[in-house]
């Protein structure tokens, strides 16, 4: 395996994530406390808490964690799911897994970063790109004109990060039937699922769709605790996903205790969080929409169809980049910009940032980066 290159996404919150005044990108919906979290459970989810002895735990996950996560499919069991620390850790090891020398993927850009540095690392890989000019659209025959014999995955992710794109559950289907017919993995980021702003256009689940496929999902998105580390894959190729398993032995072994029975905890109150996610975020686009109407010699602006970042365009002579980075360093705001998310597969638009809308009270840096503009004319 080659060595990858610095994840630009990391290094660039390194910088800012922690010091920034505004956090105006944030990829996660508000979070909550532990003792809010606590009081979704039931008493024998806060005895399990309290009690809870610290050794190792099972390296595909605490069983009644995986029973709960079984639940939220249609066709899966809990010997369908393998957790991990995160969904990084999951995307690196089922890359890892599935991908070889000699091996083709296919990946559809734009996307997080490791979903095509990863497979880069270990094989050829063909980008396609979702389709700006037409509303971030996929072309499902370029996807299926970039297959080769030996390709082995299809990668693909929605809601995407960072365009909020949905595409419609036909197109999804015929994806996942296009994979079947040629003997491919199709391996489908999911961990925005939930906060649709219309609930008709949630996809189905890549695991309940085939056997073949690999659903990933995780605490730290759609339901905004990140601070669990806990992520799974749901497939119904046991043979698979015990190779996950073995493979997960050379990471972290093991999640931590406490936070699989407070991801457990989460899940049961599954509905009670997205409702009340999707309610923030529903709260929030109007100050979104206001804003960007304020400035539209400044900005395009399109609200998601789903999550919780949206991808704008800046319109500035001076272009994006420096735009956030003088406005990350002189008025706090903190937003990522278009390189954050080039590809090498594939051309991707280089005036576009990303900007979070799933955090409470967004009017403060929405007003700081509306008396910076104001200041800079």
């Amino acid at each position: 395996m080659t060595r990858l290159p610095d994840f630009r996404l990391e290094t660039y919150f390194s910088r800012w994530e922690f010091t920034a005044r505004h956090h105006l990108t944030a990829s996660d919906v508000q979070t909550m406390t532990l003792g809010e979290l606590l009081a979704l459970g039931d008493d024998e989810d806060r005895a399990a808490f309290e009690q809870l002895s610290l050794g190792y735990t099972e390296t595909f996950g605490d069983p009644a964690l995986r029973e709960v996560i079984a639940g939220t499919y249609e066709r899966a069991d809990a010997a369908d799911v393998l957790c991990f620390a995160g969904a990084e850790e999951a995307l690196y090891l089922a890359m890892n897994v599935l991908l070889g020398p000699g091996d083709h993927a296919v990946v559809v850009t734009p996307n997080y970063q490791a979903a095509e540095t990863v497979p880069l690392a270990l094989c050829d890989v063909t980008g396609v790109a979702l389709d700006a000019d037409r509303d971030w659209a996929l072309d499902l025959d370029r996807v299926k004109a970039a297959l080769r014999p030996s390709t082995r995955v299809v990668s693909v992710n929605f809601p995407n990060n960072p365009t909020g794109k949905v595409i419609g559950s036909a197109d999804f289907a015929a994806l996942a039937g296009l994979c079947d017919e040629r003997g491919i993995h199709l391996f489908s980021d999911e961990v925005y699922r939930g906060l649709e702003r219309d609930p008709a256009r949630t996809l189905p689940q890549a695991a309940d769709l085939s056997e073949r496929a690999l659903s990933l999902n995780v605490t730290s998105k759609s339901l905004g605790l990140p601070g669990l580390r806990i992520g799974w894959i749901t497939c119904r190729d046991r043979a698979l996903l015990g190779r996950l398993e073995r493979a997960k032995h050379y990471t972290t072994i093991c999640n931590a205790a406490p936070s699989e029975v407070l991801a457990r905890i989460a899940l049961k109150s599954r509905a009670t969080i997205l409702d009340r996610n999707r309610a923030l975020i529903a709260r929030n686009l109007p100050a979104f929409d206001a804003f960007f109407a304020r400035f539209p010699d400044d900005f395009a602006w399109r609200a998601p169809d789903g999550g919780c970042v949206a991808y704008p365009r800046y319109l500035g002579p001076e272009g994006v980049e420096e735009f956030c980075t003088r406005l990350v360093e002189e008025a706090g705001v903190l937003l990522l910009p278009a390189s954050i998310y080039r590809s090498d597969l594939t051309p991707t638009p280089t005036d576009r940032f990303r900007i979070g809308i799933g955090r409470r009270d967004p009017e403060e840096g929405l007003s700081a980066v509306a008396r910076w503009l104001r200041t800079r004319r």
